[in-house]
């Protein structure tokens, strides 16, 4: 196996972001969560913002690897391999953003001390454990000399509801939460459908990039074919985001409160974002089949999906953060650490408002490249040389 010099400064860059990442990680354990742009209003950044991203990311590739096995789909099984590994990087770029966001990070045992079964963040760390037990396991059985496709057909049926599962979980974190504007009984099927289209794109833009590089050689017509498939899971997502809007909206709603802050308030920007960049117009791309022989615009149509789905993750995160749950003055405490340090009025807050900080920018940037770097050593050990039309 050669890797090329620009493959190697690629690589270096990504360590050193990945580097700096944790030299920032290490200063907010020392200097605690106040380092960051969280409060008590908004309790939850960019950490989980992230966290919800790429577990969709995950899920859509294991959905596309794992249905190509239970419906022997031979077309699809060609890509089981990289679908499989972006799916693991991702899966643990999520688990990362989760232990980091629990800032002390050292009282992780307590989760198996102290389990609490009706916790919804709890099916969240068992699932995503078990999720990614069968990835690694699906990838074993892929590659190498325990290759084995019984076991991986096997495996298949019962990575596929897994998958479906693990994203209908981190949904319900949110949707089971009477007090929140995110209370909604199609909150997983909202989550599911982003995941579908978001996993399928980030696929798309890996399979085209791995044979650019030379990687992994992968035909036109499967591009075209998944690209296809890909406009059908945006069709799906609109449908879920119209049916939200729309019990939103209705006269007499409890949310109109949330819906004025999504459509023309403070998170708009992102709603539309999505709306017009991230559904519409790949839809209207990928719709024609012209448009899906050219590589080009199947790759700006999936990077527009994957933006657009990470808008939806932030209007829909921080909407329902806008407005406390605790109304009139003086309001609720801060709970920064500016506002611990500095007593003031300052103190209370009775509008929820965040902006993420140095610190988190960069442990993001760190987190994701550490992601991306292992995407491509993974690539390059697995797939090199491998053509895409004789894979499996």
């Amino acid at each position: 196996m050669t890797v090329s010099s620009k493959t190697k400064c690629t690589m270096g860059l990504l360590a050193a972001l990945a580097l700096a990442g944790v030299g920032c990680w290490i200063f907010q354990l020392v200097r605690g969560l106040g380092v960051t742009g969280m409060s008590n209003s908004n309790s939850w950044g960019l950490y989980i913002t992230m966290f919800m991203l790429f577990v969709g990311l995950s899920a859509g590739g294991l959905i596309v690897a794992s249905s190509a096995s239970v419906f022997h789909i031979e077309r699809y099984k060609r890509v089981a391999v990289p679908a499989v590994i972006t799916s693991i990087v991702c899966i643990c770029v999520a688990g990362m953003f989760i232990l980091i966001d629990l800032g002390g990070i050292q009282r992780i045992w307590r989760i198996v001390t102290g389990p609490n079964f009706v916790s919804p963040l709890l099916w969240d760390v068992c699932v995503i454990t078990i999720y990614l037990v069968i990835n690694i396991l699906d990838l074993v059985w892929m590659c190498g000399k325990k290759a084995d496709e019984h076991k991986v057909e096997v495996l298949s049926r019962i990575a596929l509801p897994v998958a479906i599962l693990v994203h209908s979980v981190t949904a319900w974190i949110f949707g089971l939460q009477i007090a929140k504007a995110w209370y909604s009984a199609i909150m997983a099927p909202i989550f599911v459908a982003s995941a579908c289209d978001s996993g399928l794109a980030l696929l798309l833009v890996a399979l085209i990039a791995l044979n650019a590089a030379g990687v992994f050689k992968v035909e036109k017509s499967l591009i075209k074919s998944l690209s296809g498939l890909l406009a059908v899971f945006i069709a799906v997502d609109a449908f879920f985001v119209g049916c939200e809007v729309l019990t939103m909206a209705y006269p007499g709603a409890s949310e109109s409160v949330a819906l004025s802050h999504m459509v023309s308030g403070a998170t708009a920007p992102f709603f539309w974002f999505e709306i017009v960049c991230g559904l519409l117009v790949p839809f209207l791309i990928l719709v024609f089949s012209k448009n899906r022989e050219k590589t080009g615009l199947v790759v700006v149509a999936s990077a527009l999906v994957i933006l657009g789905v990470a808008a939806k993750r932030v209007w829909l995160l921080f909407t329902s953060f806008i407005t406390p749950n605790v109304y009139g003055a003086p309001g609720i405490p801060a709970g920064t650490a500016t506002a611990i340090g500095n007593p003031s009025p300052d103190v209370w807050m009775t509008l929820g408002t965040y902006a993420p900080t140095a610190p988190e920018v960069m442990i993001v940037v760190g987190v994701i490249s550490l992601g991306v770097l292992a995407f491509m050593v993974l690539s390059n050990k697995l797939l090199r040389g491998v053509d895409g039309a004789a894979a499996r």
